[in-house]
């Protein structure tokens, strides 16, 4: 329940906290801000931390920020890195976990299931990487699948480049431009919200339809 608390707060209330980290941290929050969207796309565990919501309100943010701590070109360059080396670590731990899990040893983990994850992302993979960049928790289940499904890493990673380039840049600077709006300012807690339903519509349609 506290960690339900702490994640509703954070989402209503994700532009005043990143306030309180600038005026309490300075420069330093580029650092907390690079390792929380890292976090996010590098590791299974963490999809629950902000990803599309926290680049729009940084970017946001950066457009009023009188301190000069926060520089828009330097968040899209900062975060872009954060959301590449994010998606290439769940990679390399896919491909590490991946053989000793599908050995046989686990009967729910069958290597028919890995070889359905190779021909998928052999067929499908790049398309895969670039779209789940914006849609979230399969944004972070996707460079580990594909590490385990052993994707070419140079094709995963011209993708993961691209689709990371992308993503950071569309949130952050769309922040910058329509984040401080009056009416999506006065109420950016439900536009968080709308934030995060719409980029999981997608996969409810897709739940739906199968």
């Amino acid at each position: 329940m506290a960690l339900l608390h702490w994640l509703v707060d954070i989402v209503l209330h994700l532009d005043k906290h990143l306030v309180e980290l600038v005026a309490a941290y300075g420069l330093l929050v580029y650092v907390i801000l690079f390792a929380i969207v890292f976090a996010e796309t590098g590791f299974v565990i963490t999809p629950f931390l902000p990803g599309d919501s926290l680049l729009f309100a940084a970017g946001a943010l950066a457009a009023v920020d009188t301190s000069g701590t926060l520089s828009a070109p330097l968040l899209s360059l900062l975060l872009a890195v954060a959301a590449i080396a994010g998606n290439t670590t769940n990679y390399h731990i896919g491909r590490w976990i991946g053989p000793p899990a599908f050995s046989g040893r686990y009967r729910f983990l069958k290597v028919e299931y890995l070889r359905r994850t190779e021909a998928f992302f052999d067929k499908h993979g790049a398309l895969t990487i670039v779209l789940s960049r914006f849609v979230p928790i399969i944004r972070t289940c996707a460079p580990f699948v594909a590490g385990v499904g052993r994707m070419p890493y140079a094709r995963f990673q011209a993708y993961n480049i691209g689709g990371g380039l992308a993503w950071v840049l569309a949130f952050t600077w769309a922040g910058y431009f329509f984040g401080n709006i009056p009416f999506i300012r006065n109420n950016f807690g439900f536009v968080t919200i709308g934030i995060v339903v719409l980029s999981t519509l997608p996969v409810a349609w897709a739940a739906l339809r199968r």
